[in-house]
This record gives C-alpha cells, sequence and structure tokens, in this order.
C-alpha cells in the first residue's frame, strides 16, 4: 500500500505540473488571433490582438540557427500591446526546407513583407521589422531597401550593415551584457546612423541598448529587451499601451519538462521490473548486458578522456575532402553526429577491448523500455517546445537525418550506459560531470582546429542539462541497451532540428 502510494502521488504531482504548464501556455493565447500562412512556401506565422484594427505591423526574423518559433516572445509581446506580427522559417531552418544560402534571405524578407501588407488586421502604412542576430542583419538590409515603407527597425545581436544617417528609420540597437564582443559592431553601426537621437518624428532616431544579464541567446527571453523593443515602437507609432503582459511562456515550458522528468522517473522503473519479468518467459529475451565486473575504471574514464581524439582527427582529416560544415546536407549539425559517432566507437571500442560479450545485444525488453522512455522524452522536451520556442515537429528531409544520426549517436550513449550501469549516485554525479567536462572540451577544441564549425559553441553551455537529463534515463531504466535506445534518438532530434538544411 505505501509503495503504491509513493508511486501515485509522484504521478499525480507530475499531472498537476504539466496540466498547469498548459494552462499557462493557452493563457498567453488569449485576445490574440494566430494563423499559419505559407508564401511561396515559406512557413509563416500570422498574430494580432482580436481588437478593431488596422493594427501597425512587425516582421520578425530570427538568427541562425533559429526560427519562427525562437522569436514568439517577441510576438507575444507585441501582438498583446496592440500590434499584428509575422514571423517566417527563412530558408534551411526550421520547416523551411529551401536550402540555406545567403543569397535568398532578403528574398525571403521580401515575400514577408508582402505577406504581412496583405492581411487584413495591418495598416500598410505603418510597418516595422525586429531581428536577432543573422536575421538583425537581414532587417537592417531590409530597412534601407524598403526605406519608403518600414518606419522603424529593431536590430538585436546583429553585426555588419550599410547603414546610413536616413536609412533605416528609427534604428533601435541590442546587445546582451555578456557578448561584448558585439560591442564594436553596434558602436559602429550607430555611428554611421548618425549616432544617438531619440527625436524619432523625422525617422532618424537612433539608439544603442545593453541588456543586463543575458548573451546571444538568452536575450531573446530578456523581458528588458522585450520592453525596449515595444517602447522603442511605440515611439516610432505614437501609441500608449498599458497591456503588462510578460512573456512567462519558457517558465511554464520549465514546469512542463518538470512534470515530465517526475513521470519518467516514476514509471520507468515500474515499467522495468515489468520487463524484466515477462523476458525470463520469452524465448525472444536475453537478460539485460553489463559491463563485466573487472573492466577497471581506468579503461572506463580513460575511453571517456581518449574519446575526442578520433573525431578531431577524422573531421579534419575529412575536411581536406570536402567542406565539412555541410556533411549529410546539414550545417554544422551533420559534423556533429560524425564527431559522436567516431568518440562512441573510440569509446565503446576501449571498454569492450574486441569482446563483443561486454557489449551483449538489445532485447526485446530493452526495445519497449527504450521506445517507452524515448517518447516520453519526446513529449517532455518537445510537444510544448513547439509553441514556444523549438520546431519539434520535423519536416520529411529532417526525419531521414534524424534516423541516420540517431543511429550514428548509439555508440555513445551504449558507452555511456554502459559505464553507468548499477552506478551508485556518486558515482552518476562523477560521470556526469566527467561527459560534461569532456564533450564541451573536445568540441571547443574541435572548432578552434575547424573553425566553420564554430557556431557549436552556442550550444556547449547544454550539455551539462542534457546528460543530467540522460544520466536520469540511465540511472532508471534496467539495461544499458533501453537507456541507450532512449536517448540517442532524443540526442539526434536536438541535433537534427535547429540547424540549417543546405
Amino acid at each position: 500500500m505505501i509503495a503504491k502510494i509513493k508511486r501515485i502521488v509522484p504521478l499525480l504531482l507530475a499531472g498537476v505540473f504539466i496540466v498547469l504548464s498548459w494552462w499557462g501556455i493557452y493563457s498567453s493565447q488569449v485576445g490574440i488571433t494566430s494563423r499559419s500562412l505559407k508564401v511561396e512556401e515559406i512557413p509563416m506565422q500570422f498574430m494580432a490582438p482580436q481588437t478593431v484594427g488596422p493594427h501597425p505591423g512587425v516582421l520578425i526574423a530570427h538568427g541562425f540557427s533559429g526560427s519562427k518559433q525562437l522569436m514568439l516572445g517577441y510576438a507575444h509581446v507585441l501582438a498583446q500591446n496592440g500590434y499584428g506580427v509575422l514571423l517566417w522559417d527563412l530558408p534551411g531552418h526550421g520547416a523551411n526546407t529551401r536550402p540555406f544560402v545567403y543569397e535568398s534571405l532578403q528574398h525571403s524578407f521580401d515575400v514577408a513583407l508582402a505577406a504581412l501588407e496583405q492581411q487584413p488586421e495591418i495598416d500598410p502604412q505603418r510597418l516595422a521589422a525586429l531581428g536577432h542576430s543573422m536575421g538583425g542583419g537581414v532587417t537592417l538590409k531590409g530597412g534601407i531597401e524598403h526605406g519608403t515603407q518600414l518606419d522603424a527597425v529593431v536590430a538585436i545581436s546583429s553585426t555588419d550593415a550599410p547603414v546610413t544617417t536616413d536609412l533605416p528609420k528609427n534604428l533601435n540597437l541590442q546587445i546582451g551584457q555578456w557578448e561584448s564582443y558585439l560591442a564594436p559592431y553596434a558602436e559602429r553601426l550607430l555611428d554611421q546612423a548618425g549616432g544617438t537621437n531619440l527625436d524619432l518624428s523625422q525617422g532618424k532616431g537612433r539608439s544603442f541598448k545593453i541588456i543586463p544579464s543575458v548573451e546571444h541567446a538568452t536575450i531573446l527571453f530578456s523581458d528588458i529587451s522585450h520592453q525596449e523593443s515595444l517602447n522603442w515602437l511605440n515611439h516610432t507609432f505614437g501609441l500608449q499601451t498599458s497591456n503588462s503582459y510578460q512573456d512567462r511562456r519558457m517558465a511554464w515550458y520549465g514546469l512542463h519538462l518538470l512534470g515530465w522528468v517526475v513521470a519518467i522517473a516514476t514509471l520507468l522503473p515500474r515499467l522495468n521490473s515489468q520487463s524484466l519479468i515477462g523476458s525470463q518467459t520469452s524465448l525472444a529475451a536475453t537478460p539485460p548486458t553489463s559491463l563485466p565486473a573487472n573492466k577497471s575504471a581506468f579503461r572506463k574514464w580513460g575511453g571517456l578522456v581518449l574519446a575526442p581524439i578520433l573525431p578531431i582527427a577524422g573531421l579534419k582529416l575529412l575536411n581536406q575532402l570536402t567542406p565539412i560544415d555541410n556533411l549529410g546536407g546539414l550545417l554544422i549539425g551533420g559534423a556533429l553526429g560524425v564527431w559522436m559517432l567516431l568518440a562512441g566507437l573510440l569509446w565503446l571500442g576501449i571498454l569492450s577491448a574486441g569482446d563483443k560479450a561486454a557489449i551483449g545485444q538489445p532485447t526485446t525488453s530493452d526495445l519497449k523500455v527504450g521506445v517507452v522512455g524515448f517518447a516520453m522524452l519526446w513529449f517532455g522536451l518537445g510537444a510544448m517546445a513547439q509553441w514556444v520556442w523549438l520546431p519539434w515537429f520535423l519536416v520529411p528531409t529532417r526525419l531521414l537525418l534524424w534516423a541516420m544520426i540517431a543511429v550514428a549517436c548509439i555508440p555513445w550513449f551504449l558507452a555511456s550506459s554502459l559505464v553507468q550501469d548499477q552506478a551508485k549516485l556518486w558515482h552518476r554525479i562523477g560521470w556526469w560531470l566527467g561527459q560534461s567536462l569532456v564533450l564541451i572540451l573536445g568540441l571547443t577544441g574541435t572548432i578552434l582546429l575547424l573553425p566553420s564549425l564554430g557556431f557549436l559553441g552556442i550550444m556547449l553551455p547544454v550539455f551539462p542539462l542534457l546528460v543530467a537529463l540522460f544520466s536520469l534515463i540511465t540511472a532508471k531504466t534496467a539495461s544499458p541497451w533501453s537507456s541507450c535506445l532512449a536517448c540517442a534518438p532524443i540526442f539526434s532530434w536536438l541535433i537534427v532540428t535547429p540547424f540549417p538544411l543546405v
């Protein structure tokens, strides 16, 4: 009875977290009209207040490896304050399957601007654009080329553009406090544009704002950046808004993920025990394998520490034969998949030392637990992400790449699961720390030797969180193979989702 209560209470708590988080996401949509569009095969999303228009319109452009979902924070704040906004996936990004080439970015901006003007809720005489990073460069150039149409431009974490004292009109520049390397670019843009000018009546307003305590990615979720953008546009269009909306959808996403983590920690052990009982009577299954006890700590840790050597050398050599940054048709992400494959093979090879019995084969129970674990992770990480920050539902082209990279990730996650099998808590903490450091340092070394993969650097801070989540799965599954089959495809999903198609 006590065991049943211990199982039911966490599940009830997980259910409360998940339901409450979805209520929070739904609440952020109240009062907003939202619809999906596709113009010239470019996926778009339009949002506007349900109040009587016409409203000022704002184009919102994402950065490299971003998507329209990543910019929804600005969209919600603006839509809640009287603006109609249009977001779109740049070529190769999100659900846009057209290959990514820089030359096509401005055309997509032109198409999106025309689509925004055609929305019945929009006043075509009051238009502006906002963009982040690469998208900031696109909006700066768009503000110059469409100077008669766009009354303001907000460029966030951007670099160079041929701005002048006249164009773009009413320019607001923002960078994060922790991306100071962009400060010289912003200062140069401000100087080229004529310096600070807070009189927006003639279209020559200029300002530069440093957003505190954020860097290149987290600036997108900053209330200060959202409010700075809103205030600048309000001054441009002479609006006075009193809506106190602050975008808290990422907090709701975090609560949603926490709910699923609790559910995983509660349900997977029970599924494991049922699978093991079934495997004893199933002819198609054999007992789950684990690493033999005589495998020394030197081989376990030595394999992990040496793991980056093979992918760094392999990618360096491969780069001499073909451009390394677009392997498999996925910019940077394909190279990361190869990195994980080579690193995993080296670590697994050192662990097994040619002894296949040390690795074993997946059983039917492993497959069952692995699929359920993957499904729970998929819902926990991604079901809400589609409406918050990440295009989780993959288009067919990305699905094929996902399957290929998932297979490539299996050796790493199998090795990781083997060394943690039946480990005590403090050992698992050590493996979490060790894997996080090896991945971060190994990929940093790869970037130093192969600068074309430099954008991987923005992902490195996320690795400790992912390794912790995967360690939880390993602790709650009965065998290394079931953990591996749950984690490898999720990691592949996270690789395939953001990076551009080429």
